[in-house]
């Protein structure tokens, strides 16, 4: 039985894999195909190119026929792999307004909902990462003395 899922298809040209990837793809890598660029101040702020969106956050539309509109995230659908955002919305012929479905990939991430520990927690994790990095750069290297030949081999 074929398998339904694997992580080695994100590399696939083919158009039919890269569809069956996202189709079938677990909640935790769906959850990464939900993210959105930071705008400059953000980026700057964090440390970060992007990040998921979730409801809440406030973001300006990038691309399509609702360019330049800047709304609160109202709905992320998880299944369909959109957003739907405030602002961005269609009337239909019997009366109600609904929410166009737009890709989280065409908006830009303005400000972002911090109200969660663990959200706000992955969004300074990058900066963590980097300060380490840095402060291991700055030390000092020990200089290693290289073996003697008759310390590697094992007297029996």
């Amino acid at each position: 039985m074929k398998q339904d899922w694997s992580k080695n298809w994100l590399s696939s040209k083919k158009p039919s894999k890269q569809r069956k990837y996202r189709y079938n793809a677990p909640l935790h890598i769906r959850h990464k195909m939900l993210a959105a660029h930071l705008n400059k101040e953000l980026r700057a702020q964090h440390k970060r190119r992007s990040f998921p969106v979730r409801k809440g956050d406030k973001v300006k539309i990038m691309r399509g026929d609702y360019k330049g509109t800047i709304g609160e995230v109202q709905l992320v659908d998880m299944k369909n792999l959109k957003i739907h955002v405030k602002g961005a919305e269609e009337k239909t012929k019997a009366g109600p307004v609904r929410f166009y479905p737009i890709e989280p990939s065409n908006v830009l991430l303005i400000s972002v909902d911090l109200a969660d520990k663990k959200r706000a927690e992955a969004l300074g994790k990058n900066k963590l990462i980097m300060a380490q990095s840095s402060a291991l750069r700055t030390l000092p290297r020990k200089e290693v003395q290289p073996r003697r030949a008759t310390e590697s081999i094992k007297n029996v």
